[in-house]
This record gives structure tokens, C-alpha cells and sequence, in this order.
């Protein structure tokens, strides 16, 4: 019982952010659902070879790996219960805690938040997320993608850039 409560210590505060990014690299609530549960039970699974170090960059890091193989096993095609439109009506119910405008402009705000970054390679998305949405340092992005700190600062700066100028081009039109 005792490697149970050791997983739940580690994993559990992490799990907002697995679903942030599962969401962010599937582009699908419900596909970033079932990444998370296979990353969580491929977490358990290697759990007794943690070795310490950040937790959070060891989870998400997982679910990276998860969330790259089930895209890859569905070849790009996204699996939902429900059609493409009927999926996009349900994600798009208000929160009723906002008034019918404050949830208007709010929702076109992030829908178009979501486009300039849902149109980023995934390299460079996945590296935004992890930075600016999840506040997460170099290091851990680093290790999280493999690849060196001076390639995740790259990409974060050509991410940002990509950004500013999508922004500034929907801007004119």
C-alpha cells in the first residue's frame, strides 16, 4: 500500500497538467482523456524505476510519449463518440458562472487564442504549452522533449514569434 501512496503523491498534483498538454499535442478533450489514463497506468506500471528528480517533468513526459503514440496508431484521424460537429457543440457549452456576454467575448477570445496556437508545428506548440501554459522551467521541458535547453529556448522563440505574427496578420484583416 505503501508504493500506491508514494505514486499518488507524485503523480496526483500533476494531473491538470497531463490533460493541459495531452489536450494541447491530441487537439480533442476526449482523446487528451484516454492519453492521460494510459499515461497514468504506463506511470504506475514504471513507477518502482523513478528515481527521483522532478516528478512533473517525469509525468508529462510520459504522457508526451502517449499522447505522440495513440496520433501515430490513429494516423491523424481523432476517435470520438461523437461527430466532428456534435463533438465541437458539446466543448463549446458556456460556463454558466459568466453572463451570456462576458461568455461571448471570452469564448471568441480563447477559440481565437486557441487557432494561433492549435496552427503552430507540434514541436514548437508542445514547447509553448509546456512553458507558458504549465510554467514549466528549461530544464524540465528539456528533459520532457529530449532534446537540449538551447533547442527548447529556440523553439520557444520561434513559437512566440510564429505567434505575434499570426496575431498581428488576423489583426489587418
Amino acid at each position: 500500500m505503501g508504493s500506491d501512496n508514494a505514486f499518488a503523491a507524485v503523480a496526483l498534483p500533476h494531473l491538470d497538467a497531463a490533460f493541459n498538454l495531452a489536450r494541447w499535442l491530441t487537439g480533442s478533450r476526449a482523446d487528451a482523456e484516454d492519453v492521460v489514463q494510459e499515461a497514468m497506468v504506463r506511470a504506475l506500471t514504471y513507477f518502482p524505476s523513478f528515481r527521483g528528480g522532478s516528478s512533473r517533468a517525469w509525468i508529462l513526459q510520459i504522457v508526451r510519449n502517449t499522447a505522440y503514440a495513440a496520433l501515430k496508431a490513429r494516423r491523424g484521424e481523432r476517435a470520438s463518440a461523437y461527430g466532428p460537429d456534435e463533438a465541437a457543440a458539446i466543448e463549446e457549452i458556456p460556463d454558466p458562472a459568466d453572463d451570456p456576454e462576458k461568455s461571448v467575448i471570452l469564448s471568441d477570445d480563447l477559440a481565437r487564442i486557441d487557432a494561433l496556437i492549435e496552427g503552430l508545428p507540434v514541436e514548437l506548440r508542445e514547447t509553448l504549452v509546456l512553458r507558458e501554459l504549465e510554467d514549466l522551467p528549461y530544464r524540465d521541458i528539456a528533459q520532457i522533449t529530449s532534446v537540449p535547453i538551447g533547442t527548447v529556448m529556440s523553439r520557444l522563440w520561434r513559437a512566440r514569434r510564429m505567434l505575434a505574427r499570426a496575431a498581428a496578420a488576423g489583426d489587418r484583416r
